[in-house]
């Protein structure tokens, strides 16, 4: 016979009563008494009130002996201690939470903002000591980098770059400071994402003054704010970059400065940056152009495609101006380098433009066609950098530049170099057009000043004899490089050739 959990507990409560265990040999009668108990139909009632009593004692004496327990916790010296312990915490956090305000507070109150432009170093504002952000030193990866300086960095101790005053004149009423991240400035705006901030000796609308400094969207002059650039700088901008958002602080709060997530500082140009460096970026600046304009076939293909195959085609363009610096007699030099390439026999192609009649992408395709560039020294010859390498490029000046231009005539020279061109020398006009400088022969400033923007001469003799040999030596030139080429390469090859290596064939705008 067996007994189900009820009986079983039944059992066990009445042997906790009995001081004799039960046995096989006294179970018998108890179990006896109890069947009759439970099958008794009077004592149902009086058997259920009872087990339920019991059950309720349980629960009754199990509560009590835990609120006991509980009450014994709370006099004991481990409950007084983890209260203590828990008020220190407070205590302790509301302390930190005080401590970090108020050295955020402070940090915030230490920030010093310092003029842009130091007039201290105005005498060597692009070359040693700069006066734009005087405080701070410039980093360069590795000699013969690009010199810059990056915020947040190490350099920087992590904090950020900060613009107060968007003057636009005096470029010492413009500030700047560094701020931890946590600790900005009062009614300071951050700017999200990357920015570039170039302070340049220069304008920004002159197409060779912005080129040196073309790839900042925070644009200063001096130190002063310059909220636009030139079209055909937006172009070559827009064609590298992607569009460009050129920053004038209108969403800054009011009197706020702006301080930057991240930010490029660049306010030396190119200085340091070695030439082999500069020939890659006008590589990268060339197809970047060249794609954007849809200008897919390099020049050998498409004068392929011309059908042209008695030898290699001279493209010889005459990129003229108005104004200042143009041709005292246009037609007569035009006439002087047409009389020449006719001599090479239908192997040359002259073409005579002016570039203020040109779109941006006219000049890329242009300069795309164009071995020999012949131009007054002008903005327009920056245009030379969308040639082909190893292109030629013939500049010409106004009476008085050589004696009394300084350094800055040779600008081209160098931006030949540079982009990989070869500079096949320059003519100054040495006539007398009885405009004589009245000052002193000393008083460079001033005598410039009449001679700057005078109209070239020509020299028939000189220019014919100039235009052959540069002619001629670009004819050999080119045909050693179809001597090299044992066989044409096929469409595909020749297009893949524009693509440089950092040259995306993505276009925008």
């Amino acid at each position: 016979m067996s007994l189900d959990p009820s009986e079983l507990l039944l059992f066990t409560i009445f042997s906790s009563h009995t001081d004799t265990p039960p046995s096989i040999f006294n179970l018998t009668p108890w179990l006896t008494q109890y069947y009759q108990w439970r099958y008794h139909p009077k004592l149902t009632k009086q058997r259920s009130f009872s087990i339920f009593c019991s059950i309720g004692l349980l629960i009754s004496l199990a509560f009590i002996f835990v609120f006991l327990d509980y009450l014994q916790y709370l006099q004991s010296p481990f409950h007084n201690f983890q209260q203590q312990r828990d008020a220190l915490n407070r205590t302790l956090h509301f302390n930190s939470t005080n401590e970090v305000q108020t050295m955020a507070s402070r940090l915030r109150d230490s920030v010093v903002f310092l003029p842009l432009k130091d007039l201290r170093f105005a005498d060597t504002a692009m070359d040693g000591h700069t006066w734009f952000m005087s405080y701070l030193n410039d980093t360069q990866d590795k000699e013969g980098e690009i010199e810059y300086l990056y915020f947040p960095s190490k350099a920087s101790k992590g904090r950020l770059l900060c613009l107060s005053g968007h003057d636009t004149t005096d470029g010492g009423k413009n500030l700047y400071a560094l701020a931890w991240p946590d600790s900005l400035p009062e009614r300071a705006t951050l700017m999200k994402g990357f920015t570039f901030v170039s302070d340049n000796y220069y304008d920004y609308n002159n197409l060779w003054h912005g080129l040196t400094a073309m790839v900042s969207w925070v644009l200063f002059h001096k130190g002063e704010l310059r909220t636009k650039m030139g079209s055909w700088l937006e172009n070559v901008m827009e064609a590298t970059f992607g569009k460009v958002k050129v920053e004038g602080f209108e969403d800054a709060a009011a009197g706020g400065p702006s301080c930057f997530e991240k930010a490029v500082v660049m306010r030396h140009s190119w200085r340091k940056m070695e030439r082999e460096k500069m020939v890659e970026v006008y590589d990268v600046l060339r197809c970047k152009a060249r794609t954007f304009c849809n200008m897919s076939l390099p020049l050998p293909v498409r004068r392929r495609a011309e059908g042209v195959n008695k030898g290699p085609i001279i493209g010889l363009t005459m990129l003229l101006r108005r104004g200042s610096r143009s041709f005292r007699n246009e037609s007569a030099v035009v006439g002087i380098f047409k009389r020449e390439c006719l001599k090479l026999g239908g192997c040359c192609r002259l073409k005579v433009a002016h570039s203020d009649d040109l779109s941006f992408c006219d000049q890329v395709r242009l300069m795309g066609t164009t071995d020999i560039l012949v131009s007054p020294h002008g903005a327009q010859l920056s245009n030379m950098f969308l040639m082909e390498r190893n292109s030629s490029v013939m500049e010409f000046f106004p009476k008085g530049w050589l004696k009394l231009a300084g350094v800055g005539q040779y600008v081209f020279h160098w931006m030949a170099s540079w982009s990989g061109m070869r500079h096949e020398g320059a003519w100054w006009d040495p006539n007398d057009y009885g405009d004589e400088c009245p000052y002193h022969d000393d008083d460079h400033h001033r005598c410039f000043g009449i001679y700057k923007d005078g109209k070239i001469g020509h020299n028939e003799t000189f220019f014919a004899l100039w235009a052959r040999d540069v002619l001629n030596k670009v004819k050999l030139n080119k045909m050693n490089e179809t001597r090299a080429t044992a066989s044409p390469p096929s469409m595909k090859e020749s297009t893949d050739q524009l693509m440089l290596p950092n040259c995306t064939s993505t276009k925008t705008g």
